[in-house]
């Protein structure tokens, strides 16, 4: 054929493999050691050049060159090993039918006779006969050449034209090695003797297992049972085994089903498989080595090796680039022991297989642990901040503003607001809600609270009205300690915190308050997270939850006196907790962060620049924010020494540039994966220039007193490196969601390894051989929108809960993947009759907060699957409320017309020209179309949105614009005539 044709496979194998199949791993190669009888070859060697061309007679060109070269080494040498590595490695190519023939003759005598050939001319039976051939076992005539058998052509780079492998996504319980693109790896170990369908059965069962799925595909490329002697061509059958493994309930239904060739009828995978399986037919003889292939086709590729005394190895030929060493060699070996229990016992029933054997799993349990331990001594948060205050009373403690508090003046101003609530009638274990802003009134009654021996309920003013008072009515309160006054209907007491001092004055309490009566392992704090049936639940933590914390980062992070930490955060996000007794209860000073100033970025900078600002704690969507203020301000460096990730996943590539301006030696970065129901934090990864570059999604070791297992759906450890629900147990674990007992005995249960209680997260992770915890998302209905833990379930109850809404569905929607600002909730109602969405979405508005209202778009039904499930995929894009008219720079807003007789003078036009520019700023940053009395929000936008507007108007030479004042006028029309006025 003509250098330039490609060669041809059979169709099987091109609908088997991936379109980037490199041609290396559809080459394989033969080698046979010869002794006495190596000049004998070498004659038949130089005869050969006929013998393809009788075989081929329509692809050869000519005579095939076949090489004999001499090694200047003895057989069995280092160097003689390396050089015939080297040519059962090197490709067949060029014109011709893809075959190629070496002898390596050795210094010593004995010789090597290598064959490679690719897939589509010769099979691994082609490549024996072959070498019989030249072994003089065969005459060359002899033998018969198959017609090629539904040809498809190869392209020069690979099979399958548009199939992908899609990367490393396609393998979600193992990181490949970013160095090695189109190396392959190579491990083995012993396997016991069994027909090829266990082997197909166990390796399905144990992906099934690594991948949560109920329904794998295995990649088969075998020679057929009933192929004739001397029969030379590729004729290897080439097919994927659907293997449905929730239906075979024993081992022995699981092979049946395998050797009978059956095919699960759901979920079968789409993709080239992850998994294949190259069998070989005869055992190969004595003195010669198959090569199966030069690169690994599939990501694990599994041949059978058989040795001549009758026993067999398996080897797990692994794409580097996809699985690591440690990965593949943890397949192989849970593989070989799947395999030995299939094939032992008919009758066992597939759940009671266990991938680990009980070293490994012990082995396996001690990654859990963190790398030490810290000594903790439960305590009252209360205690400990008293403890703190009598080493430092004249240090200040907290500041707001202008004013501040030193630890002996929040000491008394607590106890003085206690003093105040047990004259309300407090009593010891009773929960006493919080609704203020944040303040130093809001962190002293905190600790009033606690002083009071009470259980502190935090609410965010901001809520809606109706979301405070089920939160009052659940959490059972009779006071609540607010400023701007409690939404009606709430029948509790609502004094503010002066008039609990007041209270205080005039109390008969008199000489020292009564020492606590509950002890350091009972509730300190409730807060309250998203629930799935549309009611939030509280989340009940004991003081000794707190103060083990502490005690697990103190040493660690070098937290002191010294420090100077934020109060960033609502006071109902547990993100808080950490800040306000991370500070205080190691003598730190806690500066207070008014609302709006949390959310500017530049305002923020210049409170960190000014208070010296040392310990930062921010989610990555705002800490992406103050990144891009602190690049704008050359010059206002901040003395920031350490900053603490939570709320949400962080994506450590967006941090090169912070590195850029603070080093690691100037300022640690931490990320730290938590829980509410675990006490905000339970590991920690310190982030360097090195994970910032190679993206780690590394969250680290486990807490001093923490410990984390990863588990699969029978709560079994599954191997290092492979995915399943993170448990956390240890000193962080809640006590219960308050009167919830159902939902606490099944998320809180206890633990079978080391006792104690474990709680159940629903997040997806895997433990890397290093003990390091990756994080990979939730499992269930679960979502983080900027730091926000939110139950997309809730939302749809709050939508199903409104008559006109007759069915209802919720996903995560956005736009490119990192832009938090582009993440949102999308809500898609089938509406009643005379409904409409505006309604609907007002009635939601006053039980949802802010960052939990969704779009709204209606429809006529909802898509569905086969099997009657929601299809996402099917559903239409978000609706954006109707612009009234959409304006550019081009065709300016409308204005109100002058009146009669008058011309519009320059002010009109200036009005023009500023609405235009804000709609088409509106229009850049939002991605819809803007009409000028369009709702910003309503459009779609959010905190983190109306930060990009703010300095896209500043880049542009617009007026300055405070997010108060978007907020507060959020429509372009309104917000052209603020921005014109004088004082606007």
């Amino acid at each position: 054929m003509p250098p330039s044709a490609a060669p041809v496979a059979p169709a099987a194998l091109s609908r088997l493999l991936p379109a980037d199949t490199p041609q290396a791993a559809l080459c394989h190669a033969l080698a046979v050691r010869l002794t006495d009888e190596a000049d004998e070859v070498a004659r038949r060697v130089r005869d050969f050049g006929d013998a393809p061309h009788r075989w081929w007679p329509d692809r050869a060109t000519g005579r095939i060159v076949v090489w004999i070269e001499t090694v200047p080494a003895a057989a069995g040498s280092e160097p003689a090993g390396r050089r015939l590595r080297a040519e059962m490695h090197r490709p067949a190519s060029g014109p011709g039918p893809l075959l190629r023939a070496v002898l390596l003759r050795y210094a010593d005598g004995p010789a090597d006779l290598v064959l490679v050939a690719h897939r589509a001319v010769a099979d691994v039976p082609s490549l024996r006969l072959i070498a019989d051939v030249l072994l003089g076992r065969i005459d060359a005539d002899d033998v018969t050449v198959a017609p090629p058998a539904g040809p498809a052509p190869i392209p020069p780079a690979g099979l399958c034209p548009g199939r992908r492998t899609g990367g490393s996504a396609r393998i979600a319980w193992t990181a490949g090695e970013r160095n090695a693109p189109e190396h392959t790896g190579v491990v083995s170990v012993a396997l016991s003797v069994a027909p090829p369908a266990v082997l197909v059965a166990a390796a399905a069962l144990v992906l099934g297992r690594h991948e949560n799925r109920e329904t794998v595909g295995i990649g088969v490329l075998a020679p057929p049972s009933d192929r004739p002697a001397h029969l030379l061509g590729a004729l290897d059958t080439a097919r994927v085994r659907t293997v449905d493994l929730a239906h075979a309930g024993t081992a022995g239904d699981l092979v049946a089903s395998v050797h009978a060739g059956a095919t699960g009828t759901r979920d079968a995978p789409a993709d080239a498989p992850v998994v294949g399986v190259l069998e070989s037919g005869a055992a190969d003889g004595h003195g010669t080595f198959q090569l199966p292939c030069q690169q690994a086709p599939f990501p694990l590729t599994l041949t059978v090796r058989d040795a001549p005394n009758g026993s067999r190895t398996l080897e797990v030929h692994h794409q580097l680039h996809h699985i690591g060493a440690f990965a593949a060699r943890s397949f192989a070996r849970h593989v070989a022991r799947v395999h030995r229990r299939l094939a032992d016992d008919q009758d066992l029933q597939l759940t009671d297989i266990e991938l680990l054997d009980a070293d490994e799993a012990a082995r396996r349990l001690g990654l859990d642990a963190p790398e030490r331990d810290a000594p903790h001594r439960p305590r009252r948060i209360d205690t400990a901040f008293d403890e703190q205050a009598a080493r430092s009373p004249d240090s200040v403690a907290i500041s707001h503003e202008a004013s501040s508090l030193t630890y002996a003046e929040l000491k008394e101003r607590a106890e003085r607001i206690a003093a105040g609530l047990r004259a309300a009638g407090v009593r010891p274990g009773e929960r006493v809600g919080i609704c203020l802003e944040r303040s130093a009134d809001l962190v002293a009654t905190m600790l009033g609270v606690l002083k009071a021996d009470a259980v502190y309920v935090p609410m965010d003013p901001a809520y809606p009205a109706e979301r405070l008072v089920r939160t009052a009515h659940d959490a059972g309160l009779r006071v609540t300690v607010t400023d701007a006054g409690f939404p009606a209907g709430a029948h509790i007491r609502t004094p503010s915190p002066g008039e609990l001092l007041a209270l205080a004055a005039r109390s008969v309490e008199s000489g020292q308050a009564p020492p606590p009566e509950r002890s350091p392992q009972e509730a300190a704090y409730i807060i309250y997270t998203s629930g799935s049936t549309g009611r939030p639940k509280g989340c009940v933590v004991p003081h000794a939850n707190v103060a083990a914390l502490l005690d697990a980062t103190r040493d660690d992070f070098g937290l002191g006196p010294g420090d100077t930490w934020t109060l960033f955060h609502s006071s109902a996000f547990d993100f808080s907790v950490w800040e306000i007794w991370g500070a205080l209860l190691t003598g730190a000073r806690l500066v207070v962060v008014p609302y709006w100033v949390s959310r500017s970025p530049d305002e923020f900078h210049d409170l960190l620049v000014r208070e010296r600002v040392s310990v930062l704690n921010q989610t990555p969507s705002a800490f992406g924010q103050l990144m891009e203020a602190d690049r704008r301000r050359p010059g206002r460096d901040l003395v920031l020494r350490l900053v603490v990730f939570g709320g949400e996943p962080l994506d450590t590539r967006a941090l090169l540039g912070w590195f850029d301006r603070y080093p690691e030696d100037r300022c640690r970065l931490v990320n730290m994966f938590g829980i509410t129901e675990t006490t905000v934090h339970v590991t920690a990864q310190t982030v360097t220039r090195r994970e910032a570059m190679t993206g780690s999604r590394s969250v680290g070791r486990p807490l001093p007193g923490w410990y984390v297992y990863v588990l699969d759906g029978r709560r079994r450890p599954v191997p290092a490196g492979v995915a399943g629900e993170i448990w956390v147990g240890g000193a962080g674990v809640a006590l219960e969601y308050l009167g919830r007992p159902d939902l606490t005995a099944e998320r809180f249960v206890a633990d079978p390894h080391r006792g104690g209680r474990l709680y159940r997260s629903g997040d997806l992770g895997r433990l890397l051989p290093d003990g390091t915890l990756e994080h990979l998302g939730r499992l269930d209905r679960q979502v983080k929108v900027r730091g926000f833990r939110i139950e997309l379930d809730e939302i749809r109850a709050v939508l199903l809960d409104d008559p006109a809404v007759l069915a209802a569905a919720v996903v995560l929607g956005g736009g490119p993947r990192g832009d938090a600002a582009a993440v949102r909730i999308d809500a898609y109602a089938v509406l009643d009759g005379g409904a409409d969405t505006e309604a609907v979405r007002r009635r939601a508005a006053r039980l949802l907060p802010d960052h939990m209202m969704p779009t709204l778009t209606a429809i006529p039904e909802l898509p569905l699957t086969a099997n009657g499930k929601l299809d996402p995929a099917r559903l239409p894009e978000p609706a954006v409320p109707a612009a009234t008219r959409v304006a550019t720079p081009a065709d300016p807003a409308p204005v109100p017309a002058p009146g009669p007789g008058r011309r519009p003078g320059p002010e009109a036009a200036d009005a023009d020209r500023l609405t235009a520019a804000l709609i088409e700023v509106w229009e850049t940053v939002l991605g819809v179309p803007v009409g000028p009395d369009d709702n910003f929000f309503d459009l779609g936008g959010n905190s983190l949105h109306a930060v990009r507007v703010g300095a896209t108007m500043r880049e542009r030479g617009l007026p300055a614009l405070t997010l108060r004042r978007l907020y507060l006028t959020p429509t372009v029309r309104a917000l052209s005539e603020i921005l014109r006025a004088p004082d606007g």
